[in-house]
């Protein structure tokens, strides 16, 4: 009901509306999305400017109302997506860059997108980890998505998201890792009174010429500290498409074999 309420206002609204007000209808209807799911958001965004692109740490599929709700953004999202009913048109009908894997040649292309994005000062967020975790650790952060910001000089916004109970522990129940499915991760979420999703920006990383794989280690040193996580991880169990670090020009995916975040 909710990605229907979404693609509804999309349909009816956002045809008729200047960016201002597309970009408000957006962060209103993950409001009320997070209102529905029993989700309260804490946000510190202190360090929040325009044309950043967002690194965030990655736990559920809410995260991207989450972050829409506190500060909309533009994400990548995987190519078959767009293929998807309704979900595709609505991803795509709020500013989603479709990255098609396996391709250099159309990563190329997304890098041009999302330094375009950035360039007229629109927030454009990734998750660096590639994909999702119980909410407890960090993986490895992929410096590959970090370099179209850095080729055209706009800062990198490191965000730290966790999640709460109301007494002040760490909540579990929005974690879509492993063989969680959409709807057990649902559930669990609906079975809570009340959960905190805390937001925690972070200065601004690379302004002064750092290459991609310094900020990506400094952007996740940063997200550690923000969110109370240790920086020991392992790489991802599954990486296969991810790209090689050593290309430039490569970007990998969001939480592959799974319905991904970027539904808004």
């Amino acid at each position: 009901m909710l990605i229907f309420g979404g693609a509804l206002v999309s349909l009816l609204l956002v045809p008729l509306c200047c960016e201002r007000y597309r970009i408000a209808l957006r962060q209103h209807w993950a409001q009320a999305a997070l209102g529905a799911l029993g989700i309260r958001i804490e946000a510190d965004l202190a360090h929040l400017a325009p044309g950043v692109l967002v690194v965030a740490n990655h736990v559920s599929w809410v995260d991207i109302l989450v972050i829409n709700a506190a500060m909309p953004a533009a994400f990548v999202a995987k190519e078959e997506l767009r293929h998807w009913p309704l979900i595709g048109w609505l991803a795509e009908k709020n500013d989603t860059v479709f990255l098609r894997r396996g391709s250099r040649g159309h990563a190329k292309i997304i890098n041009r997108q999302i330094a375009d994005l950035l360039g007229k000062g629109k927030r454009v967020a990734v998750f660096p980890e590639g994909t999702t975790t119980d909410g407890r650790s960090l993986l490895h952060f992929h410096a590959a998505l970090i370099q179209p910001a850095l080729a055209v000089g706009r800062p990198v916004l490191p965000l730290a998201i966790s999640y709460w109970e109301p007494n002040g522990e760490r909540s579990l129940a929005p974690r879509y890792d492993g063989d969680i499915s959409l709807g057990q991760c649902t559930k669990a979420i609906l079975q809570r009174r009340r959960i905190i999703a805390r937001l925690v920006s972070t200065p601004l990383r690379g302004l002064h010429g750092e290459d991609r794989k310094q900020v990506a280690a400094e952007a996740r040193e940063a997200i550690a500290l923000a969110a109370g996580l240790p920086l020991v991880s392992n790489r991802p169990e599954i990486s296969g498409d991810l790209p090689d670090e050593r290309q430039s020009d490569a970007l990998p995916t969001n939480s592959p074999n799974r319905v991904p975040a970027d539904l808004v």
